[in-house]
């Protein structure tokens, strides 16, 4: 019972400690976070363009058909 109690003292002291110590953190994001979502950034926008690209001939090739030519036949006399 008295290593109980002892404990439940030395807990109780050291959570003071951990409350005091609340605002050491920085607010903000650093550097390395930024360049990581602009380098993100950079991949998206690289995979976007041939993407487009493909999607945009995807729709012409659906809605604009173009017409088969016929084959003149050349007769000879």
């Amino acid at each position: 019972m008295k290593t109980t109690k002892l404990m439940a003292t030395m807990l109780a002291g050291t959570t003071s400690v951990a409350y005091a110590a609340n605002g050491v953190h920085s607010e903000g994001a650093g550097i390395l976070t930024y360049l990581f979502v602009g380098f993100f950034a950079l991949i998206l926008i690289t995979q976007l363009a041939p993407a487009m690209v493909l999607f945009f001939g995807l729709v012409k090739g659906i809605f604009f058909r173009q017409e088969k030519k016929e084959a003149k036949s050349v007769q000879v006399d």
